[in-house]
């Protein structure tokens, strides 16, 4: 019937104006027709250009169309291919005045009776339509003119009995979809509303080519698949009489192919535009398979589908609860896909996807078009065994006796194995129908074994084989390796992150220890300047000013060098003297406080004279309190501010720790005349160990060389001494002259003692003056005398 039929190809030309929207530009066909208007083709435009098709440079969509019955020729389904491609207004040669928009986006569309030949025009239509936009002038359609004729005469030649395949790669299609595409073939036959959905409109048309094609004759027999309303195919078809089993034609048409999926109240719509939803929510349109590229059928996916396939998510989704059962894979099902699935993917290659890396039929097209095949006889042979079996059982008229059927050794009811719900569901449909219609008294379990390919029970081969696939679809190699590309880039990347913060933070440490480094030395340095200036203001000479004759230069370097040689000299030694005088300041201190302790826990003056009338009293020294510190402090500052009260200051303090030293020991005692010598010895020997005398005092030991006159008891009480005024420490001035001295000589037997120095340092200690000595024992005889 097709090839009595045929219908030339027509050319057109789609263009997509700003105001009107897509229309038909050029229609080239036979001379003197117009089959876009003859055929009230005024949704062609809509199907050429796909929605999203401008987010692409080139982009291909498959639709039907139906051609009008004529007194020559009866109604049937065409089907169309269109390339839409665009560029910048700008370039154009001729630029017609309608063009407004910066892009121009037109379609180059090819019409033809045979989906095989829109398989066989897709290159050749990809290549003249790029040609037609070079020349940057639309007014010019001889190339497509010329690419028409070419058409006609390749396709009169061409054969039309040749098995062309048209759709996507199934070897693509199981190693995406994997068991379901058993699940969307066994969904094709029972008919539902199935709805595709894609961003890509080229993949989204192919697909569904690809899952019509496994149904084998199917692609040849759409003559009513693009209206709801056709019905030749049901109404022609006769019921095979012979049967040639050498001829696959004629086997597949004996038992009963190609199921006619698309009949009445059915339609196939690769690409189906929006302008078209009316048609698939008419009443008469009970099932179809259509696709669309607008994601608004997402928003009422229950209305216009039964099943809907996201290609962009690569999901499957059945609303209907009893579908949903009928489609659910038994047994035998999921062993059969599982094994044709590990076969695409152990014979896999990311290069060639349509091929296997084998380059053997294990895994080709031809090997799963002809798994599918074996599959679907087997499911005609088990329904029609399974029919005659179910009547014989419930006593209605079967075609076949007990014995009859007991002699083919078919245990059981292999149908079961399909699923018995999906059994149950096939038989209400419109292709189950005419296939019981053109099958109804033939033993094609005769002729085919009905018995499922996998079937048997569960086996541990099965589970293995479902254990890998489970893996397998977990990518576990892939995520394993990519979380440890990523944990490895993190890591380093942490690594790098750490060791900059803490090189930065090593540095920001060295910086701040540089820099507390420079600042300690400037506060040093400053501070030592401050006290060399100090020093140098008070103790230093003043500096003459340089003689402006002589050279400037050379008088300020011999100055500054001379002025720190001296701050240095300064300075060492004021700061030698501020450390001596604190420790015999404290020293001091401390023994005075013994001192004053003693004195007031001594008895009084009258229970001492009964007691030991020999102990004189000690004499008191002048203390004033407040103002005798407020003098004292005077005194040392005036000290420290006049240089020649230096060594003064020095002669005080050691003549100060001397009287200490006297008063606590017993050198006030009375000691006898007879042995004053070896009493000052003892005494500064210290036999007893109570009251250790000062370093300085034992240094230089004071001793009279001559012993005075103790033999004249009775001689009259001598008269006071004169003291010199005592100062506000309770010391007296006591004058040292060349002449004077100290009024001292050093023991004779002690001849390693060397006198002091007046040239050497001013620290060793100072001796009683005379007159304090005299005075201390002339008090002492007076007292001894009373």
């Amino acid at each position: 019937m097709a090839a009595s039929h045929k219908q030339d190809p027509i050319v057109l030309v789609i263009d997509f104006h700003h105001a009107r929207g897509p229309e038909i530009e050029h229609c080239i066909g036979d001379e003197g027709t117009d089959p876009a208007t003859e055929n009230d083709w005024s949704l062609l435009p809509f199907m050429a250009l796909s929605d999203g098709a401008h987010l692409s440079t080139e982009e291909f969509s498959y639709f039907t169309l139906r051609r009008k019955e004529t007194p020559t020729v009866p109604a049937t389904s065409l089907f169309g291919i269109a390339c839409s491609r665009q560029m910048d207004s700008k370039i154009l040669i001729h630029r017609p005045p309608d063009v407004t928009r910066s892009t121009v986006q037109k379609a180059v569309v090819v019409v033809t009776d045979t989906p095989q030949r829109v398989g066989q025009l897709r290159e050749k239509l990809s290549v003249v339509t790029s040609a037609w936009f070079a020349q940057r002038d639309f007014s010019d359609i001889d190339i497509l003119k010329k690419f028409r004729e070419g058409l006609v005469i390749s396709l009169q030649n061409d054969d039309a009995s040749k098995d062309q395949a048209l759709g996507l790669s199934l070897r693509e299609m199981i190693h995406e979809f994997k068991y379901q595409t058993l699940v969307l073939f066994k969904a094709l036959l029972l008919q539902p509303k199935i709805l595709f959905f894609g961003s890509r409109c080229e993949r989204l048309c192919m697909i569904q080519f690809s899952l019509i094609s496994l149904i084998p004759g199917l692609i040849d027999c759409l003559h009513d698949c693009a209206d709801p309303a056709s019905d030749s195919y049901a109404q022609t078809v006769e019921k095979p009489t012979s049967l040639k089993t050498s001829d696959r034609t004629s086997l597949l048409a004996y038992m009963g192919l190609p199921l006619q999926i698309f009949g009445r109240g059915s339609m196939f719509g690769p690409y189906t535009p929006l302008q078209q939803l009316d048609l698939l929510a008419d009443d008469g349109t009970k099932s179809y398979v259509v696709g669309s590229t607008n994601s608004l059928l997402l928003q009422q996916k229950d209305r216009y589908s039964d099943i809907l396939i996201n290609l962009d998510e690569d999901t499957i989704s059945i609303s209907s609860p009893s579908l949903r059962n009928a489609l659910y894979l038994s047994t035998a099902d999921r062993r059969w896909i599982d094994l044709l699935t590990q076969i695409v993917n152990e014979t896999w290659d990311e290069a060639h996807p349509q091929l296997p890396k084998t380059h053997g039929f294990m895994g080709s097209e031809e090997f799963i078009r002809l798994q599918f095949e074996e599959y679907l006889l087997a499911l005609l042979s088990s329904m029609k065994y399974h029919e005659e079996l179910t009547a014989f059982t419930s006593g209605g008229s079967a075609h076949r006796g007990r014995a009859q059927l007991q002699n083919f050794n078919i245990e059981g009811d292999p149908a079961l194995d399909f699923n018995s719900e999906f059994l149950t569901q096939w038989q209400k449909t419109s292709n189950y129908a005419l296939f019981s219609r053109l099958t109804s008294d033939a033993l094609l379990f005769s002729i085919t074994e009905p018995r499922h390919p996998s079937a048997g029970g569960l086996t541990m081969d099965d589970i293995q084989r479902r254990v890998s696939q489970q893996v397998a679809d977990l990518h576990l190699d892939e995520r394993v390796r990519e979380g440890r590309e990523a944990l490895n880039r993190h890591f380093a990347m942490g690594q790098k992150k750490v060791s900059a913060a803490f090189n930065s933070f090593w540095s920001d440490v060295e910086a701040g220890r540089e820099a507390q480094r420079k600042r300690g030395e400037e506060k040093v340095s400053q501070s030592q300047r401050v006290s060399m200036e100090n020093d140098a203001q008070i103790s230093s000479p003043p500096v003459s000013s340089p003689d402006p004759a002589s050279d400037a230069s050379g008088s300020r370097r011999g100055a500054s060098i001379d002025l720190t040689g001296a701050q240095a000299s300064v300075s060492a030694a004021g700061q030698r003297a501020s450390a001596y005088f604190s420790s015999w300041g404290s020293w001091a201190t401390e023994k005075r406080r013994e001192w004053q302790e003693k004195r007031s826990a001594s008895p009084s003056p009258h229970l001492g004279s009964s007691a030991s009338p020999s102990t004189p009293p000690l004499p008191a020294v002048p203390e004033t309190g407040a103002d005798s510190d407020r003098g004292r402090r005077d005194s040392m500052q005036a000290q420290s501010d006049e240089p020649d009260g230096l060594a003064r200051s020095v002669s005080r303090r050691k003549r100060w720790s001397n009287i200490l030293l006297r008063r606590d020991s017993s050198d006030f005692a009375p000691v006898p005349k007879h042995d004053e010598n070896v009493a000052l010895d003892s005494a500064n020997t210290n036999h007893d160990g109570s009251y250790p005398k000062s370093p300085l005092s034992q240094g230089f030991p004071a001793y009279d060389t001559e012993e005075p006159d103790t033999k004249n008891h009775n001689a009259p009480p001598q008269k006071s001494i004169d003291v010199a005024p005592v100062d506000a420490d309770g010391f007296s001035t006591v004058p040292l002259s060349p002449n004077h001295g100290l009024g001292l000589t050093v023991k004779p037997a002690d001849e390693s003692v060397s006198l002091p120095n007046p040239d050497a340092d001013p620290s060793p200690a100072a001796l009683p003056a005379n007159d304090e000595e005299h005075a201390t024992k002339t008090a002492s005889d007076s007292t001894g005398t009373k």
